[in-house]
């Protein structure tokens, strides 16, 4: 396992001149519903991309396949120029996930969580330490290491899942509407410090909501309903393209049932 933790936390060095996930022609389906339709697209590392899409557009079945929670049968998913059906332990060692339904456990403490995953990754227990203090103060969650989880607000489990999900210096995180239930100061709270790390690390993000007030104008979007990508690109570029004065108008218009 130390060897997942060398390559994980080096990884940046070797592929930044790649895309940190580059998405394929990729379809799926579960028996005669199609979820996903020949979705293609790209993201590069320090760039914060918002993957728009209604409930039941298909985010969480492409998220699936990404982390092989999903076998993909048709199409491609490369992580940072890696197969993920032929190197799946490289590449998940490289990918931080939260999950649309949190998967924290309640009766352990923040402190147990985050050691336990930092032990999934083969990492020391004196490098979890750090890395755990390292995270929950940017979150401004130290103080509350100790703490069981089930006694945090909504807004604080969110934020122990996004320390989780950077303990093994992922080079790639992908979020899942991670602000689903949460008041508005904790969706900016959170959306504000991922950009962060979007920034100062280089970390590409892909941040799946249905929620529009989520786009910035520097992101990258890509549109996805029924299982299709209906446009990709910057906000300026699917605005445009769409003939529409916003990017709300042109989400309405692309995604509305004639």
């Amino acid at each position: 396992m130390k060897a997942v933790e060398t390559l994980a936390e080096g990884a940046e060095t070797a592929t930044d001149a790649t895309p940190a996930l580059e998405v394929a022609g990729i379809g799926h389906s579960f028996g005669d519903l199609h979820a996903l339709d020949d979705v293609s697209f790209a993201v590069w590392p320090g760039e914060f991309t918002v993957l728009l899409g209604l409930n039941g557009a298909g985010k969480t079945t492409l998220f699936s396949l990404i982390t092989r929670l999903y076998h993909n049968r048709k199409g491609s998913v490369r992580i940072f120029g890696l197969d993920i059906r032929r190197h799946s332990s490289e590449v998940l060692a490289r990918i931080g996930v939260v999950f649309q339904q949190p998967s924290i456990d309640l009766d352990l403490s923040v402190a147990q969580n985050l050691y336990y995953h930092a032990s999934l990754h083969g990492m020391s227990r004196r490098r979890a330490q750090e890395k755990m203090e390292t995270e929950l103060s940017r979150l401004n969650m130290l103080e509350r290491a100790h703490d069981k989880v089930r006694q945090l607000s909504g807004g604080q489990r969110r934020r122990v899942e996004i320390a989780r999900s950077m303990m093994h210096r992922p080079r790639l995180l992908l979020l899942d509407e991670p602000t689903v239930g949460l008041d508005i100061d904790g969706r900016r709270a959170i959306i504000e410090h991922v950009r962060r790390l979007c920034g100062e690390e280089n970390i590409a993000v892909l941040w799946a909501t249905h929620l529009i007030d989520e786009v910035d104008e520097r992101d990258r979007v890509i549109v996805l309903h029924e299982g299709r990508v209906l446009a990709f690109g910057g906000v300026a570029e699917v605005t445009q393209n769409a003939g529409t004065a916003t990017i709300a108008e042109a989400f309405a218009n692309l995604t509305r049932d004639d």
